[in-house]
């Protein structure tokens, strides 16, 4: 089954388009996890965060479709740390769970072949087993291909970044290209660019592989891109941490209620540390809640997944 399908199935099995993302901090964990930990002692500290990222995985499997490791948390502890994020995708491949890994990679040539072939094949397709990869684009079309291509043979896929949810994102993101009233800005222009990558490749449920990074801060542009980008599963950060709320994150759904995958980081696998969970009598329990009371605020919003194919 096609990855595009596999979220499909998945979003509609567990009736939310929730994504979980799994960004250990040392500062930020239960004390349970950094009890007798010396900040210098990266191997220690790789195994908290695989001892911890899978516990989020085991808490949100049966409430969510996707997960999504940042790789950066995990690269800062060295080749420990790279274990230790292998253990948590396999884990939470193991759990069922569709595993995006946010690591933002490109290049050209060969080297996009190797990053394509490193990260894109559930389980052991590929060295690290996950379903897709965040990819940037801003070195032309080209560096793109490998990726598509890998895609398709091992039925994986890649979320390209169109309008990113930081601050800074304008900077380039919304600057005018060409003449003439027809002129378009670089997102619009990447956001036609994902949109073609998926011609001819579209699943059952109506996407490609290609999704979009489209960040929640920016909701009107996040409108526009729905409707520019019809074909596509967008991911969206941005939401809770980061201000976008469920009203915004709503205009990036189809009439579904597929289409987006809502990431939420910081306001769930770090509940415990928020003061509407303190009454929660472990930080798992606060990490439920949370995760149950996001699927809440989305529905709210949203139209209750559904098989429209």
């Amino acid at each position: 089954m096609s990855f595009a399908q596999r979220v499909a199935e998945g979003v509609v099995a567990k009736g939310n388009g929730v994504c979980v993302g799994i960004d250990p901090r040392l500062e930020s964990l239960p004390a349970s996890f950094t009890s007798g930990i010396d900040s210098r002692d990266r191997a220690a500290q790789a195994s908290a965060y695989a001892a911890f990222g899978k516990a989020i995985v085991d808490i949100v499997a049966p409430l969510v479709p996707v997960v999504k490791p940042q790789a950066a948390f995990f690269e800062q502890l060295g080749a420990a740390g790279m274990t230790a994020l292998a253990d948590v995708v396999q884990h939470a491949v193991g759990k069922g769970l569709i595993v995006i890994m946010d690591g933002k990679r490109n290049d050209i040539g060969s080297t996009a072949e190797a990053y394509a072939d490193a990260y894109l094949g559930r389980g052991s397709l590929s060295a690290w087993g996950s379903d897709a990869l965040t990819v940037s684009p801003y070195l032309g079309s080209d560096s793109l291909e490998p990726f598509v291509k890998t895609c398709a043979q091992r039925e994986a896929g890649i979320f390209v970044l169109v309008k990113t949810s930081n601050p800074g994102s304008g900077f380039l993101q919304d600057q005018l290209l060409g003449a003439g009233p027809n002129r378009g800005t670089v997102y619009q222009q990447m956001a036609a660019l994902v949109e073609s990558l998926n011609h001819g490749h579209e699943a059952a449920c109506g996407f490609g592989q290609v999704g979009a990074v489209v960040g929640a801060t920016y909701p009107e542009q996040l409108q526009e891109l729905r409707g520019i980008m019809s074909s596509s599963w967008i991911l969206i950060p941005g939401y809770g941490a980061q201000g976008g709320t469920a009203k915004d994150v709503a205009l990036g759904f189809r009439k579904d209620g597929l289409g987006a995958l809502v990431n939420s980081s910081r306001g769930i696998i770090f509940a415990h540390s928020l003061s509407k969970y303190k009454d929660c009598a472990t930080w798992e329990a606060a990490v439920e809640r949370a995760t149950k009371d996001m699927i809440a605020e989305l529905s709210q919003h949203t139209t209750k997944p559904f098989r429209s194919w």
